[in-house]
């Protein structure tokens, strides 16, 4: 199935929408946020009269345009949809969940004048309910983190016609933080010398010059690199096969600051230098 040139992206105020976008914004979309309700069809006559140079769009509509923009949403997807083929991506999301990001964050609900967060929410979950049962994908993001939300949309929507995997996603991790979910392959780091125990290196990453120099400098390090590239090498052919558009390969260390980290961005240097198109995410550096 070809990924659709335009997706529309809607779903409860804290879901992840912005998140999503920044996903299909990686994968080569032209991405707009938080888009008016009424100038969706305007946007989408001009995205169509421009094909080479809005080839892939992703837009954001939610409730930051109010409850009238929200009500008006059904009949303007329906109108777009005799003009230029789109698809829905609606994000959804426990109550409770939804709550407590607004709790830990101190953001304000775009719906808040309707009364506190919890009706609020309740408003909003009604004001989209004909929205989600039109979606064409739905991702419940209550238990993900952004890395977690990021593949998820990746796998929903980077699809592709052709036997090739599409997009291979690197992520380093810390292991004291738990395995990443959701991933197809992990490789072990920890075995290699660490430098958070060399003076002047705990608080550099592996991104960075001094962390890099040390890293090179250690044999069994270049044997680990060329290992994993040998390994990934040899299988995304078997992981296209099996009709896999994205395939994510974690790796990890201890604190996921240094010796993942670096061997992410090295191996994601060399496949984007064999033409592999790669996603990189260091999980910890995130935090």
């Amino acid at each position: 199935m070809q990924a659709s040139p335009l997706i529309i992206i809607s779903g409860l105020s804290g879901s992840g929408k912005t998140v999503a976008l920044h996903a299909l914004e990686d994968l080569g979309y032209y991405c707009v946020d938080n888009l008016p309700g009424n100038l969706l069809p305007a946007l989408a006559s001009e995205v169509r009269s421009q094909p080479d140079r809005y080839p892939r769009v992703a837009i954001g509509i939610d409730a930051r345009s109010g409850p009238e923009g929200l009500e008006r949403l059904p009949e303007l997807l329906a109108s777009l949809s005799g003009d230029r083929p789109f698809r829905l991506l609606f994000l959804d999301t426990d109550s409770r969940v939804l709550i407590r990001r607004f709790s830990e964050t101190r953001r304000r609900h775009p719906l808040a004048d309707l009364g506190g967060v919890e009706a609020a929410i309740e408003a909003e979950r009604g004001l989209l309910a004909p929205i989600r049962e039109r979606a064409d994908w739905i991702i419940d993001t209550s238990e993900n983190n952004i890395h977690q939300l990021r593949r998820q949309v990746w796998r929903a929507i980077g699809v592709t016609d052709n036997e090739s995997v599409q997009s291979l996603v690197l992520e380093s991790f810390a292991y004291k933080r738990g395995v990443p979910r959701d991933v197809d392959m992990v490789f072990d780091a920890r075995c290699l010398p660490n430098p958070h125990w060399q003076p002047g290196l705990r608080a550099h990453t592996g991104l960075e010059v001094p962390v890099r120099e040390y890293l090179e400098a250690q044999p069994i390090v270049d044997d680990f690199c060329n290992d994993v590239l040998t390994f990934v090498r040899r299988w995304l052919p078997a992981l296209a096969e099996d009709q896999r558009s994205l395939v994510t390969v974690a790796i990890g260390c201890t604190g996921g600051q240094h010796r993942s980290v670096y061997i992410v961005d090295r191996i994601a240097h060399e496949l984007r230098e064999e033409g592999v198109r790669v996603l990189v995410s260091h999980r910890e550096l995130g935090q």
